[in-house]
């Protein structure tokens, strides 16, 4: 799996925005084909895009993500711009059902062999922002070796509900498809509250703590200030990898000695604390790789 602890979007026909896309640190960009771009800009946008990718694949070390329209003849028109070398992924907005993913999945394929790229090559990220789509998680989230993410429309899903985006409203939908992404060994993407809201950054960061929390492994953000708040956030602390350290490390001494279990300060350790331990570890060696450039 890829580490993607932070999406920063970025509306690919917006200069001053991609010119320092590469600078802000985001473990990847989205370049927005949807609802940053407006109906009569979305035919100039796919044309911008391939110089776009290849700028940024040249000047940064995020991978690069497209984020594609539905209805499916805007889908159709997105995948031929996006299907591109250096495109790790396409966002799949309003996904509906394993149908629909099934035949994004059978179009992508087509493209890929035609332009001479390795075929299940671009990963999909689902975007599920509906009430009927979330009652389908389970199913979506198996409909595709693509798909590698899932997450929760936040403002999408609160408008089809007749709701408000609000930390409370979301919780239950959220943690449905956390569960459903979990299940099917996929990351659960996003946070416990909405995006859009960056005006007060300490807010922010105690919702993204807190999202980690419910199981969340990165989320998508709008502004570059959001950034360094999920890196950090859904990156394993100091603390942390010492501890998962000296756990894998007594669980080893145990296992010598024919032991399944034991005790370290005073706390019984099992085998899912020590697979948890593991899990940590192997994200902080995935994340410091990534920060090397590996």
């Amino acid at each position: 799996m890829p580490v993607w602890r932070s999406l920063l979007f970025v509306p690919v026909n917006v200069e001053r925005f991609l010119a320092r896309a590469h600078e802000r640190g985001a473990d990847g960009i989205i370049l927005d084909l949807e609802d940053s771009i407006a109906p009569g800009e979305k035919e100039n946008a796919r044309r911008l895009l391939p110089a776009a990718v290849e700028r940024l694949r040249r000047n940064g070390r995020s991978d690069v993500l497209v984020r594609i329209n539905q209805p499916l003849e805007l889908a159709v028109r997105d995948l031929e711009a996006a299907v591109l070398p250096g495109v790790a992924s396409l966002l799949v907005t309003k996904v509906e059902g394993v149908s629909h993913l099934r035949l994004l999945d059978e179009l992508v394929a087509r493209l890929e062999e035609r332009r001479g790229l390795p075929v299940g090559g671009i990963r999909f990220n689902g975007l599920i922002e509906t009430p009927a789509a979330v009652a389908r998680a389970h199913e979506i989230a198996r409909a595709t070796p693509r798909l590698v993410a899932l997450s929760l429309g936040a403002e999408d899903y609160a408008t089809a509900i007749g709701g408000r985006p609000t930390e409370e409203v979301l919780l239950m939908p959220k943690q449905l498809v956390v569960q459903a992404a979990c299940a099917a060994g996929l990351m659960a993407l996003g946070t416990i509250g909405t995006l859009a809201d960056f005006s007060d950054l300490e807010a922010y960061a105690r919702m993204v703590r807190r999202s980690r929390d419910f199981g969340f492994v990165g989320a998508s953000c709008i502004h570059p200030a959001q950034v360094p708040i999920l890196n950090a956030a859904f990156s394993p602390t100091p603390e942390e990898i010492a501890e998962a350290e000296r756990i894998v490390a007594a669980d080893r001494a145990a296992a010598a000695e024919g032991r399944g279990s034991f005790q370290l300060d005073g706390r019984m350790i099992d085998i899912p604390i020590v697979r948890r331990a593991e899990a940590l570890l192997a994200r902080a060696r995935a994340i410091a790789a990534r920060e090397r450039g590996a």
